[in-house]
């Protein structure tokens, strides 16, 4: 009922973005882990393939032998559909002989794009074709346009009603989590949030405590010059 594409950047982050024909997809489809690796479960989901999958990752096994135990335990793999990256190496995927057509997944070095109930496979070849073409983008941009290329190709056959976007760094929460989870044009609507991210949001989460920093900028001058700094670098976002 559901297509997402998973990528992996050159800084070691991890993007997600999903839309369905479903209420509030974000919010048990995608996980992630910081350093760890990002993982969707979809079809006739399985939420706990999410932190059953990433502890397996942390672990150090692969996202071939991720999969290999989520499915092989499960008596209904047959209609799951699950892809993951890990922080290093091969992604891995697993689409269940009684998911509803047009139903698959493709899996490239660095990003994995998965559905099922799809108007066709042209709508994760576009998606994929769409994340390769604009390597220019950030991330979030990237995986939005991406998403906006399958929906043009007809995406979920059902329709549309939900759609989620997920930035995972190097810290245990997300540099990012939006979600639209009952819109008529929801990745329109996910668009929409993200340019408001762009105004304070993003900038001020850099400010906020972190490994590196435990306790944060507590500098409110500082944090206002960084927001400051961040738009003065950061271009606005692709209109579509």
């Amino acid at each position: 009922m559901t297509w997402s594409i998973i990528a992996r950047d050159e800084q070691g982050r991890f993007g997600i973005a999903i839309a369905s024909r479903f209420f509030a997809v974000g919010a048990l489809c995608v996980h992630a882990r910081g350093g760890v690796g990002a993982l969707c479960t979809q079809a006739l989901m399985n939420p706990t393939y999410g932190p059953r999958g990433l502890a397996m990752l942390a672990e150090g096994r692969s996202a071939a032998q991720v999969v290999a135990a989520l499915t092989g335990s499960d008596a209904g793999r047959s209609q799951r559909q699950l892809h993951l990256l890990p922080a290093r190496g091969a992604g891995a995927a697993h689409t269940g002989g009684d998911c509803i057509g047009w139903c698959g997944h493709w899996q490239r070095e660095d990003f994995s794009v998965a559905g099922n109930m799809l108007a066709g496979e042209s709508v994760i070849v576009a998606t994929a074709a769409a994340y390769v073409a604009h390597s220019d983008l950030p991330l979030a941009e990237r995986l939005i346009m991406a998403m906006r290329a399958g929906e043009a190709e007809g995406g979920d056959k059902r329709g549309r009603q939900s759609a989620a976007l997920r930035i995972q760094g190097a810290e245990d929460y997300p540099e990012l989590d939006l979600r639209a989870d009952d819109h008529p044009d929801p990745l329109g609507e996910l668009q929409r949030l993200y340019a408001v991210s762009l105004e304070r949001f993003q900038p001020f989460i850099a400010c906020l405590p972190r490994r590196a920093q435990p306790a944060g900028e507590l500098d409110r001058e500082r944090i206002e010059q960084h927001i400051t700094e961040f738009h003065a670098a950061h271009r606005k976002a692709p209109k579509t």
